[in-house]
Parts: structure tokens; C-alpha cells; sequence
């Protein structure tokens, strides 16, 4: 029996009351065994809305359970509160279902047309779902890593802030926030940069004079490495010569860091800014484009064209 027909039998006969209920629930029709009135869907909107709330109640009372166990990780908390929460809203409309009085077999004529719409619609929400659960069951992404995906088009880069039921939330440096659909993550490359380890390397290309002190020029850009304080003292900073040109000397700083969150243009502007003093306080040269050193091989030819210039030159001070 439903919940509208049970608070009806339950009235005082002859009240007031039940001669409102009795005329909301004069209008409407009835299917099969089940009844649609203005008394039945005021009831409903109670019902649906009481649920509702005690729904969210009952997630907010896991949430909070969860975080008070401290043996579980970011990743595995996350997953049972999704599972939980889907657990919750299934039994809240198995309830609200049977509550309402809702004969599920009244629907048979539509329950094919119905379930092909719902297949074809919720097709991408299902597929999403599953991929994340099975992203946090497999604990490759979780909140707090840093991760770079790539869709053949564009590289995202930022961290995770948030896994949802359909996108995972990236956040970048400059505080845009992605929102992206877990199947992408599940078939699209991803660079996770604090999987097992949250350590990264940087490549920062220099490029010197040719009249430089290679050897000079190495020790200061490794001493600049050093003194940064975000580069790891764990692993050696290097610096390698990795092509000699026309232009100049051209070298490749490697080093280290473990707070990629932190942002990676910084860091190169700090070593480069060290780098850069260092260069001035040593008298090391960059490259300038602009300018060309010409040499000329001393040949007769060049001897007769210098003594006929300055036999010109001669000739036109005279006058």
C-alpha cells in the first residue's frame, strides 16, 4: 500500500481533512492498479524531498566516518564514498518507489522504449562512472597528483583536485580549472608526475660565446643549480655541452625537484636568474646575433685592392 493511501485510511472518517484529501484525489486517473491524483503527487514531492535529505545526510555521515579512518589513503577513501553514495541513492529510490505506490509492471509498455533511451543517453555518463572507479580501485590518479594529459591536440598540465562521478577536476598554475571526462583519462596518454615519486627533472637550455670558458661557464651554472633552493641537493645537478655552433656554445642544465605543484616556470627563472648573475660577475659572453666577426685572408689580391682604396682616399684629401 502507498504511503498517500495509507495517510488516507488513517483519517478520521467524517473530518474536514478527509474531505480535502478525498477531492485532490478526485482528480486524476488511474493505471492498472496505480493511482495518479493531485493528492498522490503531493505526497510524492513530500516523500521524493524527505528522501532527499536524509540521503544526503546519510552520504555527509559516511564522509565524515571515512575521514576518521586513518588506515585508508586519499585514493581508497574516495573510492568508498562513491561507492557508498551509489549505494545510498539506489536504496533511496527503491524506497521512494515503493513509498509513492508505484507499480513498476504499469510501465511494462514503456519500459523498452524507456530502457533504449536511457542506454543510449546515459551511455557516456555510465562509461565515465566506471572509469572512475576504476582509476581510484587502481590508485594511478588521485587528488594531489600532478598529471599532464595529452588528447593529440593540447597539454594539459595541473593537479588534481577533485575526482567526480563523471570528469576529473585539474586545476593549473594559472588557477584555470579542466574539467575532464574520466574515459579520456582511461584512453588518452597521461603523464602522472607524482605516481611512485613526486620527483622531476628539468632541462634548462643555455647557450654561451664561442670565445668562452667552457669549464668556467660549467661550474657557474652548476654552482647557480646548487643555490636554488627548490632543486633537490639529492641528485646532481649537470650541465652538458650538447651542441657547438656558429652561434655559440650551446649547454643543457639538468636538475631536480619534488613540488612539481609548485609550478615549473618558476624554478627555470630562479636557475636562470642565478645563472645570469654569475655570467656577469665572471665575464661571460651570450651570443649576439647581431653581430659578425669578418676575416680576410692576406692575398696579393687584397694587398692591390687596400693600396688602390688608399690611393683614392689619398687623392680625394689632396682636392
Amino acid at each position: 500500500m502507498s504511503t498517500a493511501a495509507q495517510i488516507l485510511n488513517g483519517v478520521e472518517p467524517g473530518s474536514g481533512l478527509l474531505a480535502v484529501i478525498n477531492t485532490l484525489d478526485s482528480w486524476g486517473f488511474t493505471v492498472a492498479d496505480t493511482r495518479f491524483s493531485v493528492w498522490t503527487l503531493l505526497v510524492a514531492i513530500v516523500v521524493i524531498a524527505f528522501a532527499l535529505v536524509v540521503a544526503r545526510l546519510a552520504i555527509r555521515a559516511a564522509s565524515w566516518l571515512l575521514n576518521r579512518i586513518t588506515t585508508l589513503d586519499v585514493a581508497q577513501r574516495l573510492l568508498a564514498h562513491k561507492l557508498i553514495s551509489i549505494v545510498i541513492w539506489v536504496a533511496v529510490f527503491l524506497i521512494v518507489v515503493d513509498a509513492i505506490g508505484i507499480d513498476l509492471t504499469a510501465l511494462t509498455v514503456f519500459s523498452g522504449a524507456l530502457g533504449l533511451a536511457l542506454g543510449f543517453g546515459l551511455q557516456k555518463t555510465f562509461g565515465n562512472l566506471l572509469a572512475g572507479i576504476i582509476l581510484l580501485m587502481d590508485k594511478s590518479i588521485k587528488p594531489g597528483d600532478v598529471i599532464a594529459v595529452n588528447d593529440g591536440i593540447t597539454n594539459t598540465v595541473g593537479q588534481v583536485k577533485k575526482i567526480g562521478i563523471r570528469a576529473v577536476s585539474v586545476t593549473t598554475r594559472d588557477k584555470k580549472e579542466y574539467l575532464i571526462p574520466n574515459e579520456n583519462l582511461m584512453i588518452n596518454q597521461v603523464e602522472n608526475w607524482s605516481f611512485s615519486s613526486k620527483d622531476v627533472r628539468i632541462k634548462v637550455p643555455v647557450m654561451v660565446a664561442t670565445t668562452t670558458d667552457v669549464e668556467l661557464a660549467e661550474k657557474l651554472m652548476l654552482d647557480a643549480m646548487q643555490a636554488c633552493p627548490r632543486v633537490l641537493r639529492t641528485y646532481q645537478p649537470s650541465a652538458w655541452i650538447t651542441e657547438l655552433g656558429e652561434a655559440g656554445i650551446s649547454f643543457e642544465m639538468r636538475f631536480w625537484i619534488n613540488d612539481p605543484e609548485e609550478g615549473l616556470a618558476s624554478v627555470r627563472s630562479d636557475v636562470l636568474k642565478l645563472v645570469w648573475q654569475r655570467f656577469q660577475e665572471n665575464g661571460i659572453e651570450l651570443p649576439n646575433r647581431a653581430l659578425r666577426d669578418l676575416s680576410l685572408r692576406d692575398t696579393a689580391e687584397l694587398r692591390e685592392l687596400i693600396a688602390a682604396l688608399r690611393g683614392s682616399y689619398s687623392g680625394a684629401k689632396s682636392l
